[in-house]
Parts: structure tokens; sequence; C-alpha cells
């Protein structure tokens, strides 16, 4: 799919959220050409005047320079809770890495969200701030899968990037989001990526708007035995598989001697110490209210 770039002129890359994670939103790009099936942000259009379908088109954002960046210090800014800021076309516009480096040496503390390996190019960078943390989206070992999703980098070249910050010692976090009931393998995914990442946070599968009968009708043609399960947790509105889910993984960590909470990741481990485990199943509102006001972004 040709994908349409066009940049705009913004007064302020950053908006204050309401994440319980940070400060401040960052978002360089609005749209992303992962084009992911299941993206809650396509919610994003409707402030873009873009009649093209969601994941066909990227606003590149120009700021002012941002001045005093000091002023920040202490302060979070997660950057990507509405775009990837390391989709491809970051590597001509750079927009993330101006970010990064108009606020260098600010004291200002980062979490970065992505699903691309090209976050690696910055990594020296994301080295100066204190506390950084970078976060990998992963919900399948199943590279036809994820094709079928998305048009990410594959799942070997995620986990190796995830791997590569490790090394470094940068905390990342595995984000296996979305869930999806029947064929995400949580504890597949937790056991290959264990030893290669801090921090674990599961997030179940949301369907609303658009893209609730894009993934239902694709359950129905690819995957029909799970249509039942699918229908009870999506329209009849039935919570127990989540429920369930969320006593096995309780078990499973248990076994496997990590940490599993719900809904908080304050927890605070050395960085060789195993992963946490988060379980985000039961916080809608707390998602909801955070994307309204990222779309002041």
């Amino acid at each position: 799919m040709e994908i349409i770039e066009k940049t705009i002129q913004v007064r302020s890359v950053m908006t204050k959220s309401n994440l319980p994670v940070a400060d401040y939103s960052i978002n360089p790009y609005t749209g992303c050409a992962h084009g992911c099936r299941y993206c809650y942000a396509s919610f994003m259009k409707r402030f873009t005047n873009h009649p093209e379908p969601w994941g066909s088109f990227v606003d590149v954002k120009y700021w002012p320079e941002i001045r005093h960046p000091e002023r920040y210090a202490g302060k979070e800014f997660f950057i990507g809770s509405v775009t990837d800021p390391y989709q491809e076309c970051e590597r001509v516009y750079q927009r993330t890495r101006k970010f990064l480096s108009e606020m260098q040496g600010s004291g200002c503390r980062i979490s970065i969200a992505t699903k691309s390996d090209l976050v690696l190019r910055d990594i020296d960078l994301i080295k100066t701030f204190p506390d950084a943390r970078v976060s990998f989206s992963i919900n399948t070992l199943d590279e036809i899968f994820r094709r079928a999703m998305d048009n990410s980098v594959s799942i070997e070249r995620k986990i190796a990037a995830m791997e590569e910050f490790h090394k470094e010692g940068i905390r990342t976090t595995c984000f296996i989001s979305p869930i999806f009931p029947g064929l995400t393998d949580c504890k597949a995914i937790i056991k290959e990526c264990k030893d290669k990442c801090n921090l674990i946070w599961l997030e179940n599968l949301n369907l609303r708007g658009d893209y609730k009968s894009v993934i239902l009708g694709y359950i129905e043609m690819n995957h029909p035995e799970l249509a039942p399960l699918y229908d009870e947790i999506y329209r009849r509105k039935r919570r127990d598989y989540w429920f369930h889910l969320d006593e096995e993984m309780k078990d499973f960590c248990r076994a496997e001697g990590l940490d599993y909470i719900r809904n908080d990741d304050s927890m605070t481990r050395p960085f060789e110490a195993p992963p946490v485990v988060v379980n985000y199943f039961f916080h809608e509102e707390v998602k909801r209210n955070a994307t309204k006001q990222d779309s002041l972004a």
C-alpha cells in the first residue's frame, strides 16, 4: 500500500497525558504506516481531515524548538501513545530523534513504545536519559498471523532489538498486546522473552469502532472454531474468558518464579531480576480517558 506522507506545523509535540505512566505524551507523527487491523488509535483519523483509510497516511510533525528543556527535569514522557515513533518514515524525517536530541540532558525520563527495530539507531542517545525504558509490542510468535495483522517488522527482529537494549542496560518491556483469545500464547511469549526484558505487560483485545467488524470477520473466515468464543466476548460482553486467563497466568507466573500483579507497573526490581508481569485486562476506563486526552495532540 502506498503511504501518503505530508509535513504539518504544530505548536508543540507535547501533550499533557492522563496515562498513569507519563506526565506528557509525545507523538512525532499522526497516523501510522503499520496499519494494524486492531489499532485503537484509528480514532485519530477524525482529527486529520484525511479521506484515506487509516494506515495509509502519515502526517509528519514539525514544531518550534523546545526552549529551556531543563524545566522538564523529572517529568516522564511517553513517546508513541497513538503512533509508532519508529515507523519507517522516521528513517527519513527523524522527528523522534529530533525530540530526543532537544531533550537530551534535560533530566526528563522517557518511555518509548514501538514495533520497530529502527529504534536501535538511537540507542546511544536513549542511553543518556535517566531510567529510559523501551517497550516492544509482541502478541504472537506466529509470523503468518503477525503479517495478517500488521505491517511492522518481523517478530524475530523485534525480539532481537529488545535483547540488544537489555544487554546495553536499558530497561525493556515486552508488551503482549492485544491478546487475541485462543490465538495469543502468552506463556510461550513470556518464556521466549523473560530473559530479555524487565517488565511484561498483558493487555486484552478490545474491539470497538470500525475495526470490530474487521477482526470478527477475520476470525470467522480464518478461525471459525473460535467464532463462538469471540461472539461470547465481543457481542454478548461476557468477561469470563479474561477472568479465567487471569487465574491461569497467575498460576503460570508463580511456577516460573515471576511476580504477577494487576494494573500497576510501579514495582521496582534490580535490573538483573526476573521481569514483573502486569495484567492490564481490566483497565479500559484508564485507556479511554488517556486516548481522549491524546486526541488533542
